[in-house]
This record gives C-alpha cells, structure tokens and sequence, in this order.
C-alpha cells in the first residue's frame, strides 16, 4: 500500500493562529490524505486535518490581508498567507488532491454497503484492478506487435529493392552488347510510386491505454495549471482542461521520464543548441500510470530518491509473464482464504472454487465473481506471454534480415567501387 505520510509538496508561508491572534511563519505540507502546518521557531505542528474532512478551498482578500487561501475544515477556517512561489500554484495543487480524494470517498460510499467490506470485495477489488492492468499491458504489446509487422514489412520491401539493384548491377557489368538494358532500368522506377502509397495506411493506428487528471509545470515555470496526460500506446499526450493538446510525445521522442514520488515525474525530450521541452506532472492518480509508463519506457525511466519504495514492491521479471501472472493471482486467493495453506499454480480452478466456497467470509456470489475474474486474468496472461514469444521471434527474423541486408549493402558497394 502507498505511504500515506509521504509528503508530495511543501510551500514555505505564514499560517493565521487565532489563539494568539497572530501570523506564524512555517511550512504547509501536503501529503495524500491529510494538510499539514509546521511552526518554523518551535517545530510544533499547528494544523493536521484530512483532505476528506475539507468543505471549500478559496483565494481570498481583505483590508489587512492580501493574497491569502482560506480552507474551512468543518467549521473550522484556517487562513495562510505569504505562500510561495505564488498563491495560485499552492491553491492548484491543493484543490486537485482535494477533489480527487472527494471523488474516491463517494466511489467507496456508493460501493460499500452497511456491513464492512468482507475478504471476498476486498480480493474482487484486487483481482479486478490486476485484470485492469493486464488489459493496458494487452494494449501496448499489440501495438508493439504492429510495430513489429511493419519493420518487417519494410524490411521485405528493403530486399525487394536489393534484388532490383542486384539486376542492375549485374547489367552494369555486362557486357556493352547486352541488349536488354532499357527494360531493367524501367522496372525499378514505375514500382517506386505504388509502394509510397501502402506506408501512409498503418497510420495513426492506437488506442488510448489511461488518460489521467494532472496540474502541468511547463520547464521551471513558477505557474501551473491543471489539464490531463493521456498515455497512448505510441507515447503520451499533455493536454488542458479542454482538452486542447498543449504538447504530444512520441515514444521516440522521450529521452527520459523522472519519477520524483509516485505522484509527480517530469518528462523531457532534449535538443542540442535549442532548450529542451520538459513538462513535470503531478496528480494523484498518477501511481495509476506509472507501471504503464515503466513498461513503455523501460530504458528511460528513473526513479528517484523518494519513489524508489514505490518501485521497489512491484519489481519482477518479465519472463514467463503469464504464469508469474497467474500464480500471483492464485496465491493471492490462497493466501487471504486460506492463509496456513500453500497454493499451488498449477491447481485446478474446481479445487480453488472448493477452497472459497468452504469459508464464511466469502458469499456464493462473491465465489462466482472470483472464479470470472481469474479466468480472464489467466487468458490475459496467457494471451501476453504467446505475444511476447511471437515478438521474441520477430526480433529474431528482423536480427537475421537485418544482418543479411547489411553483407548485401557490403557487397554491392564493392561492386559500385569497381564500376566507378
């Protein structure tokens, strides 16, 4: 579970106290749930509530105070001023994490029922969001599938073009009598325009794998504003509140992504002799995104200093990816159900079922529900791990190509030398 003392921002400012109706300097901290306020003299922590317990956020103005944020906890008003770097980019972040946190507390209230939450939601809850995230992984091993296809279809299309070049050498060094030139210099030139036409169809060929709200700091910007980040299996999009593409990367385009806590990362593309773009991203969805993002850019990611724990509880190997999949999923139930017992992964699904029909804390329903969850999540696995085999081989054929187009380029450029 993620730490929920794990600061994501701080803003030095100076908090009204009204006990002694004066302005005391310090330091507002946000964590995921919960606004703190610490005393810079004393270190004494002044102000320590829940998001959940916020009923209005608001910019506010008087005749003797300029520039504060008023937040009303309860009946309670607090009043900060002096914040910096400026009082909009503290009432942005706030009012984001505050909202979000508003909507998962009705999500969880429209869902649970009088009793509290048995073992069976609890693994329903799980299991579902596991199911979620093999369903996004699903989506961007099929799109790397396709990238695949196509370098193989350019690469045919490379030693199709070989072939040609091979005749027309070979009709260069012939023989000045030789009387079919004219016909193998055509050839190549009329099949050139058909097959610019085929390239242009595969385009724009991607689904939308998560799209996220954000509050967006282009470079070192003192402002912020929020909009959404949409990850796309051919790379991400930063966009504003109206949906209005603010900047859009190709996965080629990312030299590297940051992952500063697991709620902020900034994300750069460097030039040379110009300034770089680079976006940092906060949200409080985004530990949601990051283990896609972590999939899409392996090599490019980095996670620093305060995001290493959040990375360091997800880490496995990619190979066999369906059956690692699955008998986490089956440990899973086993472990929560049964918790003296070892589960197996290669065990039957009518033993699991008789395993969570045998306890109370798991309905007949709840049983059902299990049981459709993990037949879908082992047909995901299963489905990833044959397209993981079928990319190995890919890579495999294009190695293989690849190596036979560059001795053909070797040779036929010794052969050119000659002529020339």
């Amino acid at each position: 579970l993620m730490n929920e003392e794990i600061r994501i921002h701080s803003w030095p400012c100076s908090y009204y106290l009204d006990t002694s109706k004066q302005w005391v300097s310090g330091r507002l901290s946000l964590t995921p749930v919960a606004i703190k306020f610490t005393a810079d003299k004393t270190g004494e922590l002044l102000v320590d509530f829940h998001l959940s317990s916020i009923s209005e956020i608001k910019k506010e103005s008087s005749n003797l105070i300029f520039s504060s944020l008023t937040i009303l906890e309860r009946s309670t008003k607090h009043w900060f001023s002096s914040l910096q770097p400026n009082r909009n980019v503290v009432f942005n972040i706030l009012e984001h994490f505050w909202r979000e946190q508003l909507l998962s507390n009705q999500g969880a209230g429209a869902e649970a029922g009088p009793l509290q939450s048995t073992k069976g939601k609890e693994l329903t809850g799980l299991l579902a969001g596991s199911q979620k995230r093999l369903e996004d992984t699903a989506k961007v091993l099929h799109y790397q599938g396709e990238q695949f296809d196509n370098i193989m279809r350019g690469l045919n299309k490379i030693e199709g073009d070989m072939d040609v070049a091979d005749r027309l050498l070979t009709e260069l060094e012939s023989p000045s009598w030789w009387p079919f030139s004219s016909k193998l210099w055509k050839t190549p030139l009329e099949a050139k325009p058909k097959e610019t036409a085929t390239v242009s169809d595969s385009k724009n060929q991607e689904g939308i794998i998560i799209r996220i709200p954000v509050i967006i700091t282009h470079r070192t910007d003192s402002n912020v504003k929020p909009g959404k980040l949409t990850l796309l299996a051919s790379g991400l999009e930063i966009s504003d509140c109206n949906s209005q593409v603010i900047h859009r990367f190709e996965s080629k385009d990312v030299d590297d992504i940051r992952v500063h806590t697991p709620y902020e990362i900034s994300v750069r593309q460097r030039f040379i002799g110009k300034p770089d773009t680079s976006y940092r991203l906060l949200s409080a969805k985004m530990p949601e995104a990051i283990p896609i993002l972590e999939m899409q850019f392996s090599k490019k990611i980095q996670f620093l200093e305060d995001a290493l724990g959040f990375v360091g509880a997800r880490k496995s190997p990619q190979v066999d990816l369906g059956t690692s999949i699955w008998q986490a999923a089956t440990g899973l139930l086993g472990g929560v159900v049964q918790p003296g017992s070892p589960v197996g992964g290669g065990e039957g699904m009518d033993n699991e079922q008789v395993q969570l029909q045998s306890q109370e804390q798991i309905s007949e329903s709840e049983t059902k529900e299990l049981k459709q969850i993990l037949k879908k999540l082992k047909g995901l696995a299963l489905e990833a791990e044959a397209e993981l085999e079928r990319q190995d081989e890919a890579l495999d054929s294009i190695t293989t190509s690849v190596d036979r187009a560059t001795l053909n380029i070797d040779k036929q450029n010794r052969r050119i030398k000659k002529l020339t």
